[in-house]
């Protein structure tokens, strides 16, 4: 090869190498798969119709859904990074997730997924994940039991005199330190100086409460259980199976005064050996923005889309977290903390809960 020939190969070599760095991740070369790991039923099907299936139409990607509960999720992706046989490209996590397992994560440039930048809210993409539904962990309640008025915010909740009749809490997901939170609201402290939590506080409030919780739900089919046949007169729900509820015409209702923010985030697996179709399918996800309205219709969340809310009618708008006047409510956690801080949160928790 001569030097004049070598220097042009090198320097096209350079631009190709330039360009692969800075094109957006839908403009890359995908691979011919994608195996995203999540939640089976309805949430599952629901993702396959409005997402997986059209995402394969328009990028020729096979989306391989792993339907799998998250904890077992993290349980297997630790096995495979073990191992080095990395089998998930995308998978299922929460704020804390991001923070505490972010060694397992690939790291997200935001500025390759242009329609995450545009259609969606300010925060949806984080340094290792981009939000795919957001709700809140809130009190939901029976009407019947309420009709004069209604319980609104945490200190409602704890006051069983004004307030009377049994209460569900939940034993599952961060129940760790949702209700640790939820207990030191109550107990009058303001959102805006809920981090770090003071747990002895909490959990002194929470010996409080303990008497009248008659529940302590493990799953979001339990929840809508106990408030359908109203086993309690309130709980703490996810928000997406409090409004399923709401929907069958039961005699219940929400509220999302100090609702805790709750949002599932997708992920890239470290080592994922379907990077690039990966990081297509997280800018893809808001890029098709027709979807986001029937998706949050049929799971009962709200998806991170600015534009997509502003389509529901007001009414309905407001069932929904990131509706404008519900999103200001909600309570933000400092995920960097309980991040840090997840085997004490989780110890000190199931201390108390079985003692």
């Amino acid at each position: 090869m001569s030097k004049k020939t070598w220097k042009r190969t090198s320097a096209l070599l350079a631009l190709i190498s330039t360009l692969s760095v800075t094109l957006p991740a839908a403009a890359q070369k995908l691979e011919d798969q994608l195996v995203i790991a999540t939640t089976g039923g309805l949430m599952g099907n629901t993702l396959a119709k409005y997402f997986y299936e059209p995402f394969n139409k328009a990028k020729n990607v096979e989306v391989v859904p792993v339907a799998i509960e998250v904890p077992d999720q993290w349980a297997r992706a630790k096995a495979m990074q073990r191992t080095g046989k990395i089998e998930f490209d995308i998978v299922t996590a929460t704020g804390p997730d991001l923070v505490g397992r972010a060694d397992m994560l690939e790291k997200i440039d935001c500025a390759k997924l242009p329609s995450v930048q545009k259609f969606g809210v300010s925060d949806a993409c984080q340094p290792y994940g981009v939000a795919r539904t957001t709700g809140g962990m809130l009190i939901t309640y029976n009407t019947d039991a309420f009709k004069d008025k209604a319980p609104k915010t945490w200190a409602d909740f704890w006051d069983v005199k004004q307030f009377p009749g049994p209460r569900g809490l939940p034993d599952t997901g961060d129940s760790d330190w949702w209700v640790p939170a939820a207990a030191l609201l109550a107990d009058g402290v303001k959102p805006e100086q809920l981090f770090p939590l003071d747990l002895d506080r909490a959990y002194k409030k929470l010996n409080e409460i303990r008497p009248n919780v008659s529940v302590w739900w493990k799953t979001g089919d339990q929840v809508q259980q106990i408030m359908r046949s109203r086993e309690v007169v309130m709980a703490m729900s996810y928000s997406g199976r409090a409004l399923a509820v709401v929907k069958e015409g039961a005699p219940v209702a929400m509220s999302w005064d100090q609702a805790i923010r709750d949002t599932g985030y997708m992920a890239v697996l470290k080592g994922a050996p379907d990077l690039n179709a990966a990081m297509a399918y997280l800018d893809y996800f808001y890029a098709n923005s027709d979807a986001h309205v029937p998706f949050m219709r049929a799971v009962n969340y709200a998806t991170a889309s600015k534009s997509a809310i502003e389509l529901m009618k007001p009414e309905e708008r407001n069932l929904y977290a990131t509706s404008a006047e519900n999103y200001a409510k909600l309570v933000k956690p400092d995920f960097a903390w309980i991040g840090e801080r997840r085997n004490e949160l989780r110890e000190r928790w199931m201390a108390w809960l079985t003692r």
